[in-house]
């Protein structure tokens, strides 16, 4: 199946959409793009569904201002938001987010609970607590310097890919975790994201105290090998949401399992999904 990007100017959204039916609306994480549901965008359309996917602000193709203020949750929250709203979707809307994504899509549900009809979280990032402390003291204390990140060439992003999704087992045919056309299209989003975009997760709201209040059908997977968001929060967080219908980790992938295992990730979503209707 072929899907073909569009840039709407009144948003500056570079953003993707196939097939026709109940829509659903597709969000990547931080230092990615909409690349990274190329497996599972075709499967949802040739279910029977609208599959929306975007470039959030900062990334692939989409927007990326000069001035580093715009780079806050706050601002892609609103950049998201907009762009819903320019598609002009009636009906509820079903919402699949990873990581950052994912915190997106929980506060949207949160504050427009009546736009959403279900959630698919993969790997969600909702608490800064979730970060190794170094991460999250970098975070804090903005110790990543774009202009630093801006001068790194691809090579560099690709030898740090290469190097995170490398993993040491007995008896497995496949050194690497990804695929070695995922790994590509990882450095390539890494190099063409502002380097501004590390500025976003300090500003990350605490949603967990909100999290009671998302009553929405849920269905949460993750990676048991998550070196970027601890494991262990994803099991917290399916005990604190009300309309979590599923909870499944996968043992052998790590933060991404919607590309490392997507033979065993998208018949679980295309089930759920099947289950809503």
């Amino acid at each position: 199946m072929r899907y073909t990007p569009r840039n709407m100017d009144s948003q500056n959204v570079n953003a993707v959409h196939a097939g026709s039916g109940a829509p659903i609306i597709l969000t990547h994480g931080l230092a990615a793009s909409l690349r990274d549901w190329d497996d599972l965008l075709p499967e949802l359309a040739a279910a029977g569904y609208a599959a929306h996917a975007l470039d959030l602000l900062g990334h692939g193709e989409s927007a990326k201002p000069a001035d580093p203020r715009h780079y806050t949750f706050d601002s892609v929250f609103a950049h998201f938001s907009a762009w819903l709203n320019s598609l002009s979707i009636t009906a509820p809307m079903i919402l699949v987010g990873h990581s950052l994504g994912g915190g997106l899509c929980l506060q949207y549900a949160l504050l427009h609970p009546q736009r959403a009809r279900a959630l698919i979280l993969i790997n969600p990032f909702y608490d800064l607590r979730q970060l190794p402390p170094f991460i999250r003291f970098a975070f804090q204390r903005q110790l990543i310097r774009p202009a630093f990140l801006e001068r790194l060439p691809y090579r560099a992003f690709r030898l740090m890919v290469e190097l995170t999704s490398f993993h040491f087992s007995i008896g497995e045919k496949e050194a690497h975790s990804l695929p070695e056309s995922i790994r590509r299209q990882t450095a390539l989003d890494y190099k063409r994201a502002s380097a501004k975009i590390y500025n976003i997760p300090r500003a990350l709201p605490n949603l967990q105290d909100e999290l009671k209040r998302v009553h929405q059908p849920t269905l949460l997977l993750w990676g048991e090998r998550d070196q970027t968001l601890a494991p262990q929060s994803f099991p917290q967080l399916a005990s604190s949401l009300p309309g979590l219908i599923s909870a499944r980790s996968f043992s052998a992938c790590g933060h991404v399992p919607h590309q490392c295992h997507p033979r065993q990730l998208n018949p679980i979503v295309l089930g759920f999904l099947k289950d809503l209707s």
